[in-house]
C-alpha cells in the first residue's frame, strides 16, 4: 500500500481490482501483524473483525477468496466468516470505488436537504445511481441511517473522512477536490 501526496491519503494499487487474480493478505509483514492482533484475543475467532478490516484495507473489499483466507487462518468455517462479514455494513462485500461516500439520509438530514446532497453527489461523481461505481472507478455514493451528527445536518463520510454540514453546493466541491 502506498500513500498519495495529500495528507498521507491511501491509494489503493491498481491490482486489487475485482477481477484480478486474488493476492493473499496474510503472508509476510501483514502475518506478523495478524498475529499481534491474535495476542490479544483468548481465541482466534474473537480477531474476526480486526482481520476482515485488514483485508478490506488492502483491497478495498473482502471477496469469496478472501472470506476463504480469513477462514484458514483463524480457523472457521468459511461460513461462518461470511455471516460476520454479512452483518456488518461497514465491510463491502463487492468492489467500491476509490472514494467511498456514504450521506445520512435519517429523517433530521432528510428535513434539512438530505435528497439534495445526495442528488449532488450522484451528479458531481457520475455515479448515477447509489451503490452503482463511476465508470472511472473512482467514486461510490450509498445512503446511510445515521452517522451520529444530526445537529450538523447533512453529515457525510468519505472512505475514513468525517464531514459535516454538507449542502448540495458543497457537495460538488467536495468531488472536485478529490483526485
Amino acid at each position: 500500500m502506498t500513500y498519495g501526496p495529500s495528507a498521507g491519503q491511501l491509494v489503493r494499487p491498481p491490482e486489487h481490482h475485482h477481477d484480478a487474480p486474488y493476492v493473499p493478505v496474510f503472508t509476510g509483514e501483514r502475518r506478523e501483524q495478524l498475529d499481534v492482533i491474535l495476542s490479544r484475543y483468548p481465541t482466534k475467532m474473537a480477531a474476526l473483525l480486526p482481520a476482515l478490516w485488514m483485508v478490506q484495507d488492502v483491497h478495498g473489499w473482502v471477496s469469496e477468496h478472501a472470506v476463504e483466507e480469513v477462514a484458514q487462518v483463524l480457523e472457521l468455517s468459511p461460513a461462518y466468516v461470511k455471516g460476520v462479514l454479512s452483518f456488518y455494513t461497514m465491510y463491502h462485500q463487492h468492489p467500491v470505488g476509490k472514494h467511498f461516500i456514504q450521506v445520512c439520509t435519517t429523517t433530521p438530514c432528510n428535513v434539512c436537504g438530505a435528497e439534495d446532497v445526495v442528488k449532488a453527489f450522484l451528479d458531481a461523481t457520475g455515479c448515477g445511481e447509489l451503490g452503482v461505481t463511476s465508470a472511472d472507478g473512482r467514486f461510490t455514493v450509498i445512503e446511510v441511517e445515521c452517522l451520529g451528527a444530526c445537529g450538523f445536518a447533512t453529515p457525510i463520510m468519505i472512505n475514513d473522512e468525517f464531514i459535516e454540514s454538507v449542502t448540495p453546493e458543497r457537495a460538488t466541491r467536495i468531488v472536485a477536490e478529490r483526485d
